[in-house]
């Protein structure tokens, strides 16, 4: 049954009109005809009529309520990021994960729900526990109502807490094992099917500085990515599978430069997770000559490694001036958006074996953009030295003579040879286009730690104590875990969202609670955005937009 406009001539009328179906044909029947449309409307009576039909349905007398003023928005909540990573926080073995181990502890407070809140923080706009707390009361979290900051610093501490003197086989020299570790564990144990093995793994790292006079032992003074060097740092390292899944994050004093750390951190990741053969992946800034030779001397170590190509003579001299045929990987495709032209060549020089890239498309790119460089550069120096004050951009293209600055054509020259090429060193057995593949797959990956890095905005670090900086940046581990699975559950239906849109999205999504007529409802905003998809991709059930209890039920919404 439903209202419908009839015209006749230049009048229209509002009739009430049944819809049946009579032989497999829709049939309408006219109950009523209520008047014409622009008196009804006019009058004031079509909006008489329909309001005094409300009272036989209490979802829409409870929204007109609402929107007329007569019942008042006790509260209302964010729901969207808490139903759909509670489900991948479920589905994933996290909460049962985090439960068995703490199955020996009496504490006074539920620490996995904690820890689940605190997680969701860190989707959500990270920082502080403190903030964490501040945060919660604006979300529907199940069973984190009476969580309090005492429980989140608690609730930290134990997720860093080291193990006993018995359970520390497989520490690195600058990290105990602790309860973090264990849970990482058990989280790939239950996954392991998914994961397949380690035999691939991608390692990179970010620093993250301390407010105050945060860390005990692992806050250290070192070289500051951050451009901090008056403030003490930690390192935190995380490795990857070859599909992108994070398996676990390692952390450690701030003054361990990333080669130290990359040998043990191997070793402690094949104990671990009894990895036979495993091949390192790694970027440039990980490299250096001492760091291979130990690689290489390192039983069932394998290493794809990029090369830095302007700090190494050899690479210059020898490896890119080698004559040899290309070949071609990826052609150059048609459309924006298809995959960037590669081709690659094999050359081995003193007992090493280099994989030379080309992507000639980044070739035409850096060219016109050292042309650009000179011909800016051309002008300025006919304004005289000067001009030339705080361009760094110029100083790789400038000589200084008897009578002042000039271009270094020479080193314009050479720059033409690193045009849309990187190289690789590797000690696989794979070919040139395997190798060169697999480091590709690097870059997807650094995709994945840059967001790590912003998710692992953790900052201000106001903990002092080891034990809960530790946990409080597992958090933020947890939480890139559950992006991941988010993105990979989305694309595997085509939807590929940017990662903002899809948190801004869930947050929007909320449950107002108003006290009407004796009763308690609740109205659902819509879902807008990439909302939608999140919930399909995860397989959770929408809320209805009405809710109403009655007084006696409310204490169990």
């Amino acid at each position: 049954m439903f209202i419908r406009v009839k015209p006749s001539g230049p009048r229209k009328y509002l009739q009430i009109v049944e819809s049946s179906r009579d032989n497999g044909r829709v049939r309408q029947r006219v109950i009523a005809t209520l008047g014409r449309l622009e008196e009804l409307v006019e009058s004031g009576k079509l909006d008489g009529l329909l309001r005094s039909g409300l009272k036989f349905s209490e979802q829409l007398a409870a929204i007109d309520s609402y929107k007329n003023g007569q019942a008042v928005a006790v509260e209302d909540r964010a729901i969207g990021l808490s139903l759909i990573f509670g489900r991948l926080w479920k589905e994933l073995g996290i909460g049962s994960v985090l439960e068995e181990l703490l199955k020996e502890r009496k504490y006074q407070f539920p620490v996995e729900r904690a820890v689940f809140m605190t997680t969701l923080h860190r989707l959500s706009v990270s920082g502080s526990d403190r903030a964490a707390e501040k945060w919660a009361e604006s979300a529907m979290i199940e069973g984190a109502q009476k969580i309090e900051l005492h429980h989140l610093y608690r609730a930290m501490a134990w997720l860093g807490e080291p193990l006993s003197a018995g359970k520390q086989e497989g520490c690195t020299p600058f990290a105990p094992r602790c309860v973090k570790d264990l849970i990482e564990e058990k989280i790939y144990e239950r996954r392991r099917d998914l994961f397949g093995d380690l035999s691939l793994v991608f390692f990179d790292t970010t620093s993250i500085y301390f407010e105050g006079d945060g860390g005990q032992d692992i806050g250290a003074h070192g070289h500051s990515k951050d451009h901090r060097p008056d403030l003490k740092q930690m390192v935190v390292g995380i490795i990857i599978d070859g599909q992108g899944r994070p398996v676990c994050s390692e952390m450690w004093p701030g003054n361990t430069t990333d080669v130290k750390s990359l040998l043990p951190v191997l070793g402690r990741l094949r104990r671990r997770f009894a990895i036979g053969r495993v091949c390192i992946v790694a970027d440039r800034g990980m490299i250096s000559r001492e760091t291979v030779r130990e690689l290489e001397s390192t039983p069932s170590v394998d290493y794809i490694l990029g090369v830095r190509m302007r700090n190494q003579k050899e690479i210059g001299v020898e490896v890119l001036s080698r004559a040899g045929r290309y070949e071609e990987v990826t052609p150059k495709g048609k459309g924006s958006k298809s995959p960037s032209p590669l081709k690659v060549k094999e050359v081995l020089h003193d007992g090493r074996r280099y994989i030379v890239c080309l992507n000639e498309d980044q070739a035409t790119k850096d060219r016109a953009d050292r042309e650009a460089i000179v011909a800016a550069l051309s002008d300025k120096l006919k304004q005289g030295d000067k001009a030339l004050v705080g361009n760094k951009g110029f100083r790789k293209y400038l000589k200084y003579g008897g009578s002042g600055f000039a271009i270094d054509e020479a080193k314009v020259k050479q720059e033409v040879k690193y045009d849309g090429k990187w190289v690789l060193t590797t000690n696989t057995a794979l070919s040139a286009r395997e190798t060169a593949l697999h480091y590709k797959q690097l870059w997807m990956v650094e995709q994945v730690f840059r967001t790590m890095k912003t998710v692992l905005t953790t900052r201000p670090i106001y903990h002092k104590c080891d034990e809960t900086i530790r946990g409080h940046v597992f958090c933020s581990f947890l939480s890139l875990l559950l992006m991941k699975e988010l993105a990979e559950r989305m694309e595997g239906r085509g939807w590929k969202a940017e990662w903002a849109d899809v948190v801004e999205d869930l947050e929007r999504v909320k449950e107002i609670r108003i006290e009407t007529d004796g009763k308690t409802v609740y109205l659902r905003s819509e879902l807008k955005g990439e909302a939608g998809k999140a919930f399909q991709s995860v397989g959770v059930a929408v809320p209805p937009s009405v809710r109403i209890l009655k007084k006696d039920d409310s204490s169990n919404a």
